[in-house]
């Protein structure tokens, strides 16, 4: 099934996407097409990711025989592949890679370890992060303290942001602990590595079995992992690299989660007006990256693509985002931009946008 949906039956409006009825019934029709994973594409897709990253990271250690900065030279390049497995691992917890399940979650769960994550307890919080975006009611149960924040941070790996309102009800500790949430310092350095380190190690009261069992099965196939490689290159060179690519790996990989969200004129409302198909197009950015850096970073910039249909495999987001002018109604964000969305923390209500402390 293939719909054409005319850009010129849904402007924008006050700089946001208005999705008509007709709309809503047919954009899930509009990205049917592009649903289906290829053997052929995700088989390759694995090889020119697996292999480069094992290549890398050999050259890494052989280089530490010669200089410690041709090694550090290399961390960045290693670090770009770790995501683009990354990548991959994202698109198997969304059952998009392979038809088969089973494959699936082989594949995502070699690449989960790989990347520090639990597949099956990663995949859980991910599905709730899509279920609920840019709804206002479905961030923080219980009262706005720090508890709360670190609850919310824990439970679905997403970024929690506080109404302009809300803020000012917090009392004058509540308001450090957000303002110390929201620095850079910490949103981009400290919790990367918290999340990838500590975070995804331990399990919770309400996991089900195949949750805890995943965050153990990862446990323990990074403590062999750690042994054999140790035991065979060194554990100084071993942990040293390895703990230089988790860095880079885990900061761009919590910056990518940032920027696809968390922008001006994103998407927030309450849970009566919520709508999903908004909260895709409006509320997920285009990042509009360097040809090199949308490779490593497979295409996930296309994230208001890949909100409206989780099950398009990464490598045909582009073309779906370009069969549609609907889709094309997101405003791209670049390098640039990007960087301008860092003083960005709560939501303005009454302007329906982002705003700063400053502004604020």
């Amino acid at each position: 099934m293939e719909t054409d949906v005319r850009s010129e039956s849904y402007p924008p409006v006050n700089g946001k996407i208005k999705i008509g009825s007709s709309a809503k019934e047919n954009w899930r029709e509009a990205v049917a097409q592009f649903r289906r994973p290829s053997l052929t594409k995700s088989g390759w897709q694995i090889i020119n990711t697996f292999v480069p990253y094992v290549l890398i990271g050999c050259l890494m250690y052989l280089s530490l025989s010669y200089s410690f900065w041709l090694m550090l030279a290399l961390a960045p390049i290693a670090a770009g592949f770790r995501v683009r497995l990354f990548i991959i691992f994202h698109d198997c917890g969304h059952g998009a890679f392979f038809k088969s399940n089973k494959a699936n979650d082989i594949v995502g769960f070699i690449c989960g370890c790989l990347c520090l994550t639990p597949y099956q307890k990663w995949r859980h919080g991910h599905a709730i992060h899509h279920a609920t975006s840019g709804n206002l009611e479905r961030r923080v149960s219980g009262t706005l303290s720090p508890m709360s924040i670190k609850t919310y941070a824990q439970n679905t790996g997403a970024i929690l942001t506080l109404t302009v309102n809300e803020y000012r009800q917090l009392s004058g500790r509540e308001r450090l602990m957000y303002r110390l949430y929201r620095h850079p310092l910490v949103l981009f350095v400290v919790i990367p590595l918290v999340l990838f380190v500590v975070i995804h190690r331990l399990t919770s009261p309400g996991d089900t079995k195949a949750e805890r069992n995943s965050v153990w099965a990862t446990n323990l196939t990074l403590v062999l992992t750690t042994l054999v490689m140790g035991y065979w290159l060194g554990f100084g060179p071993f942990l040293l690299v390895e703990t230089l690519v988790i860095v880079l790996t885990a900061m761009a990989g919590v910056w990518m989660f940032y920027v696809q969200h968390q922008f001006e004129e994103t998407y927030w409302e309450q849970k009566a007006e919520w709508d999903f198909g908004a909260a895709a197009l409006q509320g997920s950015s285009y990042y509009k990256l360097p040809a090199v850096l949308q490779w490593f970073t497979g295409n996930i910039g296309f994230h208001h693509i890949h909100h409206l249909s989780p099950r398009i495999p990464n490598y045909r987001l582009q073309k779906c985002h370009e069969s549609n002018a609907l889709f094309q109604q997101t405003h791209p964000i670049t390098l640039w931009g990007g960087m301008r969305t860092i003083p960005l923390k709560l939501w303005d209500e009454e302007k329906h946008k982002m705003v700063s402390f400053r502004r604020l």
